[in-house]
């Protein structure tokens, strides 16, 4: 199986599954990921083959860089080769115990074959099998290992191929209400001033030098609310979130973002000196916030 070529941004949810034989071994892999802040890869596999779990490992580091990601491989040989057969003698001194248990009641004592087909009676010996024979069969597995790991990361990419358009359409509503606020932020200059001049008026109408007074503090008031710093970095941020999709894997990237566009956005709430400019800064944080939830499924 054939792993897409290029930069793709890919999720971290997935399955992956391939099979082999080899030698009267048959042997299934799976691999499945979840979404994890950092790339952990876990093993479960057939004992005798003590390679293999730091072959999957490296396999599947070498392909991926995020997420809780499990590698199993189900293998078992085939019926007929004695040679690497031993009885679990413990096992069937206890299943003879029962059976002498039931002949005194009256049973039928159970055949030789009976016995040795009952679970657990017959285990492969492992020590009787050459390890440089295992050799090859060991290889195999792991190039199984690889194509599952190949076929688990082409339903990555299928993932961000979904998530790509989702993630495009929140940050151009961020782009959008970033915007509406600059046209916003414009009027709070003379929303500041009328408002402290009305103020001033009630309460010191016939205060000397009340007009140089509402200048000057207006002025001082207006500067305090000035949100054109807070504007252009979101504006920035914006471009940034657009570049990274095309840089996968840009997770941890846009994780990042996604906080200093939360900052950003509750510093613009903070200095509002308008209703309007509030309302927009607020829709602001909510869509950033459905954006970081997305943005928590990107490798």
């Amino acid at each position: 199986m054939t792993v897409l070529s290029g930069p793709i941004l890919s999720g971290m949810t997935g399955f992956g599954r391939a099979d082999g034989t080899l030698d009267g071994w048959t042997w299934s892999v799976e691999a499945r990921s979840v979404n994890g802040r950092n790339l952990e890869v876990r093993f479960r596999g057939p004992n005798g083959f003590d390679n293999l779990e730091r072959l999957a490992k490296a396999a599947g580091q070498a392909r991926l860089s995020r997420g809780q990601v499990t590698i199993g491989i189900q293998a078992r040989r085939a019926p007929g080769d004695a040679s690497a057969l031993k009885v679990n003698e413990a096992v069937l001194a206890r299943y003879l115990h029962l059976a002498n248990q039931l002949a005194e009641e009256g049973a039928t004592p159970p055949s030789a074959d009976g016995l040795l087909a009952l679970r657990g009676v017959l285990d492969i010996d492992e020590e009787a099998e050459d390890p440089e024979a295992r050799a090859p069969i060991e290889a195999a597995m792991a190039a199984t290992v690889e194509q599952a790991l190949d076929a688990l990361k082409i339903s990555r990419e299928r993932e961000g191929a979904q998530l790509r358009p989702v993630i495009e359409d929140f940050v151009s509503r961020i782009e959008g209400l970033v915007a509406t606020a600059e046209t916003e932020a414009a009027a709070q200059t003379e929303a500041v001033r009328e408002r402290f001049a009305r103020r001033m008026a009630e309460l010191a109408p016939d205060a000397p030098g009340l007009q140089d007074r509402i200048v000057l503090e207006a002025a001082a008031l207006a500067t305090r609310a000035d949100v054109r710093e807070e504007l252009d970095r979101l504006t920035a941020h914006v471009a940034s979130a657009r570049a990274l999709l095309d840089q996968p894997p840009a997770g941890r990237k846009l994780d990042f973002l996604m906080q200093e566009f939360m900052r950003e956005a509750n510093t613009l709430c903070s200095k509002s000196a308008t209703t309007a400019l509030t309302a927009t800064g607020l829709d602001l944080k909510a869509v950033i916030e459905q954006l970081r939830e997305q943005v928590q499924n990107v490798e």
